[in-house]
């Protein structure tokens, strides 16, 4: 493994690990699953602008996985 390998892990998901999903997940595995990195993903969810539903419960936000397999044309 290279040492990139490690500080820099590999973005999105594969279409397995997408529909794995359970109902809704993190904002950083959604950020992940689109493509956003961590900080615009954060500002975006702040500001009500995130490309799907997202839920804030307490001090975390969750993304709903309908919402987001939808926007990635993943729906059942």
């Amino acid at each position: 493994m290279h040492d990139n390998e490690i500080t820099h892990p590999l973005k999105g998901m594969s279409r397995e690990e997408l529909l794995a999903l359970p109902a809704a997940v993190d904002l950083d595995t959604g950020n992940r699953a689109l493509g956003l990195g961590r900080s615009k993903g954060y500002e975006l969810a702040k500001r009500g602008q995130y490309p799907c539903k997202v839920l804030r419960l307490g001090k975390a936000y969750r993304v709903v996985t309908a919402d987001l397999l939808n926007l990635l044309g993943l729906a059942a």
